[in-house]
């Protein structure tokens, strides 16, 4: 019989982010990004991944009947004041187990390394601002946190849209809804959930995910009613955000789609969580605000990579960072190596990083010596 609460316990114990169950192997916590088997385990049997199963879902016949449908299942579980996000998929007919596990207190917005432009935008009336990044790369926390702090200091009502919820918020100066999507939830879909935002009297609408045509057109929709909308995409940078937009739709539908991104997107964040040099996890970010000069480069007929690449950096001014600009100054607060750095970016741009990072360098010698 698997103990699941010794497997937890040693998960908070040394902090783990994810656990991985998986049949014929010890459970193993992600620590760090470092895999790690927890040692004085048995290895887990087949009859104990369905022992597990059955713990997770909690005789939910909705629950069941969706995972034996779709072979896939996302869930929350509650240890104690410990919240977990629960995936469950199946290899070889036997069920795959993999927690997430969700801090109770939300890390300060001033602790994440999120630039304060991502902050301030959130005080716009109206328009879309989406969180975007890989699987791992601190979307959600960045997006609560963001929920947090218009909490703590506006008036305003929150929507949140989530698969699974994640933190759970309390209203202070703002009222807080959070819906869970998903069959047998609050909502079926999440175009589901944003269309009926519109009768809700929301003043800020958070999609936890936008994944398909629906969910995109119903975002824009309700950011073109006068709401904000804060949305996260999974996409490795902010020109590929663009095109990931766009190529929702047809071709013949492309060109009215642009001018509304183009009138509509006000931010896009694009961030990577790198293991920096004292074993803690670090955040690289490229933000672009959308100003007149990427709005005329998200309208022309042709989207240009390199264009909105170097828009980004020529806009620093405006508090757009390009991501050249993040790792070369992250590398000279001597928080990262040269080779993370240059792993990050296409071999093209490596003389552009040392530049950059000579030009920081000469910046900071300049700036002690006054």
């Amino acid at each position: 019989m698997v103990d699941i609460d010794k497997i937890l316990n040693e998960a908070i114990e040394k902090d783990a982010s994810d656990i991985h169950l998986i049949c014929n192997i010890k459970p193993v916590l992600r620590i760090r990004r470092e895999l790690k088997e927890i040692e004085d385990c048995e290895v887990l049997t087949e009859e104990d991944m369905l022992e597990l199963y059955d713990h997770f879902v909690q005789g939910n016949v909705e629950k069941d009947n969706l995972f034996k449908k779709n072979k896939k299942l996302d869930s929350s579980y509650e240890y104690g004041e410990l919240r977990l996000r629960v995936n469950i998929s199946v290899s070889n007919e036997i069920p795959v187990i993999v927690l997430r596990l969700i801090k109770k207190d939300l890390p300060r917005y001033e602790d994440l390394g999120v630039p304060d432009i991502v902050r301030r935008m959130t005080t716009q009336p109206q328009g879309l601002i989406l969180v975007t990044g890989k699987t791992n790369s601190g979307k959600t926390t960045t997006l609560n946190a963001l929920i947090n702090y218009i909490n703590e200091n506006e008036n305003k009502k929150i929507l949140t849209l989530e698969s699974p919820v994640e933190y759970k918020h309390q209203c202070k100066k703002s009222v807080i809804v959070q819906k869970e999507i998903g069959i047998g939830r609050d909502c079926l879909t999440y175009s589901d959930g944003v269309i009926n935002c519109l009768r809700e009297d929301c003043d800020i609408l958070v999609v936890g995910e936008i994944r398909d045509k629906e969910t995109m057109e119903a975002a824009i929709e309700t950011a073109e009613a006068g709401h904000l909308v804060i949305g996260t995409l999974h996409t490795k940078s902010c020109a590929e955000t663009i095109d990931r937009m766009i190529n929702f739709y047809e071709v013949r539908d492309q060109q009215t789609i642009k001018y509304l991104i183009a009138s509509l997107l006000k931010l896009v964040i694009s961030q990577r969580l790198l293991k920096g040099k004292g074993d803690s996890l670090v955040l690289v970010p490229e933000v672009m605000v959308v100003d007149n000069i990427v709005a005329g480069i998200i309208r022309k007929d042709k989207i240009s990579v390199s264009e909105i690449e170097d828009a980004i950096q020529s806009s620093s001014e405006k508090g757009s960072i390009g991501l050249i600009n993040s790792l070369a100054e992250l590398f000279v607060d001597d928080k990262i190596t040269l080779d993370q750095a240059k792993a990050q970016i296409e071999e093209k741009n490596i003389e552009i990083l040392n530049r950059t990072i000579m030009q920081l360098k000469i910046k900071k010698e300049n700036s002690q010596k006054l």
